[in-house]
């Protein structure tokens, strides 16, 4: 059985809007964007990318998430090793509007995306990680599909942005599994459904 992981930047305030750069998402007039490049070091680049292939990891994006990424790891190649890594991964993509081919590995997900994620999770073994992408998260929670959530909190507040846990989304019980701090002061918390 496939193992549904999320893995995600938050601020203190739950926003995930815009982590990677300026440019990357101004829905809204959010003007703080690539607000986590500052706060990255060696312990969360080897968590994280520990985490993202993890038992032949596959990525699972929304559309908006796959197309940025596709964007900004796709032409680095091999430069550095997390977009080497990236690029080489399979992805399945939830999209209302794509059509096949996708490329840069990736492959639409056929129907509707949770009715698609739940068969995939029962057809398949290996990891499936979500990266940002946050309705399809909702989503995925309202279904109880997903296994894991690793997040990294960030010490920081806006007041402003898309968060991560939208007002509706899905209830749902988490249990701490392990939590590790960076040398930033961000905190990787991984929870689990209780």
């Amino acid at each position: 059985m496939a193992t549904v992981t999320v893995v995600n930047h938050l601020t203190l305030d739950g926003v995930m809007q815009a982590p990677g750069r300026a440019d990357e998402d101004p829905r809204g007039g959010f003007a703080h964007g690539g607000w986590a490049g500052e706060r990255g070091d060696q312990v969360m680049g080897e968590f994280v990318g520990a985490r993202m292939t993890a038992s032949g990891g596959t990525l699972l994006l929304g559309r908006r998430t796959f197309e940025d990424l596709a964007e900004s790891w796709g032409p680095q190649g091999d430069s550095n090793p997390m977009a080497s890594k990236i690029n080489s991964m399979d992805k399945l993509v939830a999209s209302r509007t794509l059509t096949e081919p996708l490329g840069w590995n990736a492959t639409l997900l056929d129907g509707d995306a949770v009715d698609a994620v739940a068969e995939l999770k029962g057809s398949r073994s290996g990891n499936l990680t979500i990266l940002g992408s946050g309705e399809l998260v909702r989503a995925l929670m309202v279904r109880r599909l997903i296994d894991e959530l690793t997040l990294m909190i960030h010490p920081i507040v806006f007041g402003t942005g898309r968060r991560l846990f939208e007002p509706g989304t899905a209830e749902a019980t988490l249990r701490l599994q392990e939590i590790h701090p960076t040398t930033t002061g961000v905190i990787i918390a991984v929870y689990v459904p209780a």
